[in-house]
């Protein structure tokens, strides 16, 4: 594994930060660390990052203790930490000098990034005279300009217009196939959806959903099913209503009817299917539902 976090407990004062939290990074994917604000991720990447010690737990990151593998992770913060009174490129070579690399090596892969990031005219430009999205996209290029292994991004896309969150996209898949390790943190869930291969939705410091994607959408897939046909007949078993939408049909199906068995019931009627799916569930949904529910057993208990 790359990355290993076992019982990770971290309190201030009264308030439990991160509370008894264990899961794995595995080599090569894309992993979504998730959560409401305040849900504890920052503190669990800065326990991560040696930033901040664990009160309790054990993490192992790269094969080792997380000071000994610091030159390999890369990191993205939340908040800017730029330094805006220093050129763009010499500001670049700095950070990944201070990670190991050679600067000859650095000034010329940053160059590189500033290209991929449409911002080589900005190389000596300083910090303070760029907008809003060139700062972000240079942030990026500060985590990953030393070529990391593992590379944190927290809220990557923060501030970013269509285009170059394209751009951002692009750079977390190639980083994936470059055998590169990315732990993502973002609100936008669509964008999760697109990139993340598994995810750990945290609340209130805790572990409440982690495991690959695909099987935490079939886990929360509703009992509907979408239908493109000219017609639906009436009365078909296991379907408890029908709603026609947007050149389709929406069915609801009764718990425990597999949508197997109302296509065939549909082809055994004669039906022209001319498509038919489970209606996936939007992962922002699944979002609210595990964290207003595992509020509601809170306020409960």
């Amino acid at each position: 594994m790359i990355l290993q976090a076992h019982h990770l407990t971290k309190q201030y004062g009264d308030l439990v930060a991160v509370d008894d939290l264990s899961f794995e990074v595995e080599p090569g994917e894309v992993f979504g660390l998730l959560g409401p604000n305040g849900a504890g991720k920052t503190t669990t990447i800065r326990m991560i990052l040696d930033i901040i010690p664990p009160d309790s737990g054990h993490i192992t990151v790269l094969g080792n203790s997380p000071t000994a593998a610091q030159p390999r992770i890369g990191y993205l913060p939340e908040e800017r930490g730029l330094y805006r009174n220093v050129r763009v490129l010499d500001m670049l070579v700095y950070l990944a000098e201070l990670k190991g690399a050679d600067r000859a090596w650095a000034r010329q892969r940053a160059m590189e990034w500033l290209t991929r990031m449409g911002l080589e005219d900005r190389a000596h430009s300083k910090v303070k005279d760029l907008s809003r999205g060139m700062q972000q996209r240079i942030q990026v290029v500060a985590a990953i300009v030393h070529d990391p292994d593992l590379v944190f991004l927290d809220e990557p896309f923060q501030g970013l217009d269509p285009v170059n969150v394209e751009r951002v996209k692009g750079v977390i898949a190639d980083l994936r196939r470059e055998g590169k390790t990315v732990v993502l943190s973002t609100h936008q869930m669509n964008l999760v959806e697109v990139l993340c291969d598994r995810i750990l939705l945290i609340n209130r410091g805790r572990s409440v959903l982690y495991g690959p994607l695909t099987e935490i959408k079939r886990q929360f897939a509703p009992h509907a099913a979408r239908v493109r046909a000219p017609e639906i007949p009436p009365g078909l078993p296991g379907v408890v209503a029908i709603e026609p939408k947007d050149g389709a049909y929406d069915l609801s199906l009764a718990e425990g009817t597999a949508p197997r068995d109302v296509l065939r019931a549909l082809v055994d009627r004669g039906v022209d299917v001319q498509a038919f799916e489970v209606a996936p569930v939007p992962l922002e949904e699944i979002f609210i539902q595990v964290v207003t529910g595992a509020r509601d057993e809170s306020r409960a208990t």
